[in-house]
């Protein structure tokens, strides 16, 4: 007898670890931290705000408990994920490349090499140690009990703002940090459309339009966030 058609089917693992399974695994978990990052750069610009706003703001995540632990368990998730991946497509590529090629050109379209895709690899790693440093610094850093505190009517509150300001009035933090902006800006260029194109999204009218917002979000994503340390540095 023969049998059952079900048993033949890929299960979902093997789905997902196909090698289009891997390509829409990279392109969702890269397109969810996309939308991280643009929200998290407009908190940071709520900085601009009073510091009553900006402190309110970041106990209002905090006061949200259960709720803020599972959004930042899914965001680490997500992002092992796609580094997991993503290093390893890039480990697979190199194995399987010849030679080095002794010049790189502009393959234009439909691939769009540039050096925002050739260096995706080295942003992105760079990117993973920057994180864990600056969860080290902010959202693991000093509080209420070193003496962070702020007084909204009755109630004491973490002073973010004033942790913020002295880390960016160091040369380090407010040079070093917006580096690795500009490389955050570099890798969303390629990121963003290589995205849309795993996730099959991608058409020859709509290749040009995408490219040109992953773009303009990786520039605006860049200054919304090297705005903030320069002008606590030079002006705060």
């Amino acid at each position: 007898m023969a049998k059952n058609d079900h048993t033949n089917k890929p299960g979902l693992w093997s789905a997902m670890t196909s090698p289009v399974g891997r390509k829409l695994l990279t392109g969702l978990t890269g397109l969810v931290w996309v939308v991280f990052v643009i929200a998290h750069m407009v908190g940071n610009l709520g900085y601009f705000a009073s510091d009553e706003a900006y402190n309110l703001y970041s106990d209002f995540l905090l006061s949200t408990g259960p709720v803020i632990y599972l959004v930042e368990v899914f965001l680490v998730v997500t992002l092992l994920i796609h580094a997991v991946i993503g290093i390893d497509i890039y480990r697979k590529k190199k194995r399987a490349r010849q030679q080095n090629y002794e010049r790189y050109t502009s393959a234009g379209r439909p691939s769009l090499l540039s050096i925002s895709s050739r260096t995706m690899i080295y942003t992105g790693l760079i990117l993973l140690v920057f994180l864990v440093i600056h969860l080290r610094t902010f959202k693991f850093g000093p509080g209420i009990d070193a003496g962070y505190v702020a007084m909204v009517g009755a109630d004491e509150i973490r002073d973010l703002k004033r942790l913020v300001t002295e880390k960016f009035q160091s040369p380090l933090y407010a040079f070093g940090y917006p580096i690795v902006m500009v490389l955050l800006g570099f890798h969303l260029r390629h990121g963003i459309w290589s995205a849309f194109q795993s996730l099959g999204a991608m058409n020859k009218r709509l290749t040009p339009i995408v490219y040109l917002v992953g773009t303009l979000t990786a520039i605006g994503v860049a200054i919304g966030f090297l705005v903030l340390p320069l002008y606590i540095f030079f002006l705060a």
